[in-house]
């Protein structure tokens, strides 16, 4: 092949030898790769086993070379990679060999257009994010004891957190002039300085009045500023505290679940979904810039339901 040894047997799974219809494109590519890019050699070889894997599909498949291949085809190839368990970082580089030669068909007035533009790459399946039950959050919200002034300002702290969505930086910097209990809003900055409105339900509306009128009054000294939840230093609370006080109150509910400030976050937004918000309203409100980011609250819903279907319907997953 035009001076590029071809291995014979492949390390993976199948040939490495690509039939002879694809054989000419794939090593000029080749050469290409090593005399005009100076890639390495070990790159050129990755390079040449994903290629003449792929041709050797293509081929069973019908195809009769480079020039008549379409996006469909390389998406069935990438697709049988997945069912045979190829990781997705694997996957990314077998296409992207694929991408490469596909421009450089184009480059050679080989091909007319690129016939992997509109394909997309394969992404790593995002973890679920884990959440706490309802029950488990009533549980969460009473452990403080509200008749004490640190109590109030922890019951405060959570139900914002919770009711509202807020992650814990934005709580630590909230001022007081930014909840207006009133209107049952509050004005926040998330990251990048990004100012959004959010609102504030009843039960965390009457836990702040709690907290100001019976528990800030305590916790201020000379020199406190204006944030809302203050330390018993009188300066406002840290992040690290914050995080402190959650997992000692989790434990104090009896959860069993890793409890962090995010997790109510998390909460906040599978709830909210598992009522029937829209997903553009909770985007809003978490302050995400894409809503992609918040689709993932989504997809914890949906295992929800599967769940359920599974464990309590006579036709559900788990009766065989």
């Amino acid at each position: 092949m035009g001076g590029v040894t071809m291995v014979k047997r492949s390390e993976e799974r199948g040939p490495l030898e690509p039939p002879p219809a694809f054989e000419a494109e794939i090593s000029g590519f080749l050469a290409w790769t090593q005399l005009e890019r100076g890639l390495a050699d070990n790159t050129t070889s990755s390079y040449e086993r994903d290629l003449a894997q792929c041709a050797c599909f293509l081929a069973n498949g019908g195809a009769l070379g480079w020039g008549s291949v379409e996006a469909d085809e390389i998406s069935a190839w990438v697709a049988s990679l997945t069912k045979g368990g190829y990781a997705v970082s694997s996957l990314a580089r077998k296409l992207s060999a694929v991408r490469m030669l596909a421009r450089y068909l184009v480059a050679e007035g080989l091909r007319t257009e690129d016939f992997t533009e509109l394909l997309v790459n394969p992404r790593k399946d995002r973890p679920l994010p884990e959440t706490l039950s309802i029950e488990e959050v009533e549980r969460f919200l009473d452990a403080p004891d509200t008749n004490v002034p640190l109590g109030k300002r922890d019951k405060a702290i959570f139900e914002l957190m919770y009711g509202s969505g807020l992650r814990v930086s934005e709580i630590c910097s909230l001022p007081m002039t930014s909840v207006d209990c009133e209107a049952g809003l509050a004005r926040v900055f998330g990251k990048g300085s990004k100012e959004r409105v959010v609102p504030v339900g009843k039960p965390a509306v009457q836990a702040i009045r709690n907290y100001l009128h019976g528990g800030r009054l305590h916790l201020t000294k000379d020199g406190t500023g204006g944030e809302l939840f203050l330390s018993m230093r009188g300066k406002g609370i840290s992040r690290k505290m914050v995080w402190v006080l959650v997992k000692d109150y989790a434990k104090r509910a009896g959860i069993e679940k890793n409890v962090t400030p995010h997790l109510l976050r998390h909460s906040f937004a599978t709830h909210l979904l598992m009522g029937g918000a829209d997903v553009r309203a909770v985007q809003e409100m978490l302050g995400h810039a894409d809503v992609g980011t918040t689709q993932i609250y989504t997809q914890v819903e949906s295992e929800r339901l599967l769940d359920d279907h599974a464990s309590f319907h006579p036709r559900g997953r788990s009766t065989g």
